[in-house]
């Protein structure tokens, strides 16, 4: 069994009292989804997430204490595959610069157009989780 990690973040704002997430359409299975990738040898799960999602959106964001959901698939046989999560915020400035060779979209949509949009049930578990987290911040 070939065992595969990923790291990435839901990454959200607040507009008009109203909670939006970045959703990014991959070129590789068109599927709708949040920003991950890899971890390159040395990097901690923060460090990779903070890397990808700088990589695919050009944003710059906090990763927030609290929030780590793990999920586990398997995209080819034999290879096991754990993507962990993280809930993120752009520091500052929220546009988009989208990593054209991986990305053929991106939009923010509130989550319940969010839920919709996204392909994999993992995903719309996260959302829920998200959602969950951020009702009790608040």
């Amino acid at each position: 069994m070939i065992r595969e990690k990923s790291c990435g973040a839901l990454v959200y704002r607040k507009k008009q009292e109203k909670y939006e997430l970045l959703l990014i359409k991959h070129r590789c299975g068109g599927h709708w989804s949040f920003p991950k990738g890899h971890v390159e040898s040395g990097e901690n799960e923060f460090q990779t997430a903070l890397r990808e999602i700088k990589e695919e959106t050009g944003l710059d964001v906090d990763l927030h204490d609290g929030f780590r959901q793990s999920v586990e698939y398997f995209p080819k046989p034999h290879i096991k595959k754990q993507v962990v999560y993280f809930l993120a915020s752009p520091k500052a400035d929220d546009t988009v610069t989208k990593q054209d060779e991986e990305i053929s979209e991106y939009r923010w949509c509130l989550l319940d157009e969010a839920d919709r949009l996204v392909t994999f049930k993992n995903d719309k578990h996260l959302i829920h989780e998200a959602q969950r987290y951020l009702s009790h911040k608040a």
